[in-house]
């Protein structure tokens, strides 16, 4: 997540669901500026009116303004589409002639190719697929990027700037997207279920529940701000932890008999071939 001041041109959101919102938590946030101001849509009356105290954030709600999503992309220079997958043709369709030329197109939608955008859109308006994960709602996002085929290194560093308001951003090609997304994307759910597991494993041992929670998600936590913070990697780390002969070993070794690395092999290729078919059925 950036620290240096940041400031972005108008952005349009349409749509305002728990991506779109961790998003617009890092947009307004202390030290970044939208100049033009951020547009909001969203269907229901109610959740637009979730931004009324803001003056920063301009939102409409599609069931009581039919052009909503017009008002909201007109002379905004990034348009960030967060609709459900199966919204985003009859959406593009919708808002393409409200396009100026030169407006940054940027994708939230999960599946959704980049030839599918560029297929609804005119050919002056550019296009970025991102993938960004949950962990943007406390600023600690690891949000994937693809560049289109008519996106400039302008609009890139657009989106990069974007999303680093959020977390981390790393640059990749289209065919590495799904892919990412089968690591940083469902990450977070990796993680939480190893920690259910291991709270499990404690319960058993004779801990409360209480007291498990504090031992495993301490454990989780305390970790990850050590690897942070540390300038060593994860293997150097773990051996640090692990003495020769000693307890931690034979765990290690456990792990090792069953395989592990393989077992996220076999599971990240499985969310890897699902990707796939979501993507061949939009």
């Amino acid at each position: 997540m950036t620290s240096a001041p940041v400031t972005l041109p108008t952005i349009a959101f349409l749509g305002a669901g728990s991506m779109a919102r961790a998003i617009l938590a890092g947009l307004l946030a202390p030290g970044v500026s939208v100049e033009g101001g951020i547009r909001v849509t969203n269907r229901s009356a109610e959740k637009a009116g979730d931004f009324d105290d803001s003056d920063r954030v301009t939102a409409w709600a599609t069931e009581i303004e039919p052009e909503a999503n017009r008002l909201a992309v007109a002379g905004a220079r990034i348009v960030v589409v967060a609709v459900k997958p199966a919204m985003v043709p009859a959406l593009l369709t919708e808002i393409a002639d409200a396009l100026a030329p030169g407006t940054l197109v940027v994708s939230v939608a999960a599946g959704v190719t980049i030839a599918t955008f560029e297929a609804l859109l005119p050919e002056s308006v550019s296009v970025i697929r991102s993938m960004p994960n949950t962990p943007a709602v406390v600023g600690k996002a690891v949000t994937g990027v693809s560049a289109g085929t008519r996106s400039t290194d302008t609009d890139l560093a657009l989106a990069v700037e974007l999303f680093e308001t959020v977390g981390t951003v790393l640059v990749v090609p289209e065919n590495k997207l799904d892919a990412l997304s089968t690591i940083s994307g469902s990450g977070p759910a990796y993680v939480f279920y190893l920690i259910e597991q291991f709270t499990r494993t404690a319960i058993d041992k004779g801990f409360t529940a209480a007291e498990a929670a504090t031992l495993v998600e301490g454990t989780f936590l305390g970790a990850s701000t050590l690897l942070e913070a540390s300038d060593q990697g994860p293997a150097e780390l773990r051996r640090q932890v692990t003495s020769p002969n000693g307890t931690t070993e034979r765990a290690i070794e456990e792990f090792e008999k069953i395989d592990l690395k393989g077992i996220f092999d076999t599971a990240t290729d499985a969310a890897l071939a699902r990707a796939r078919e979501l993507a061949a059925a939009g």
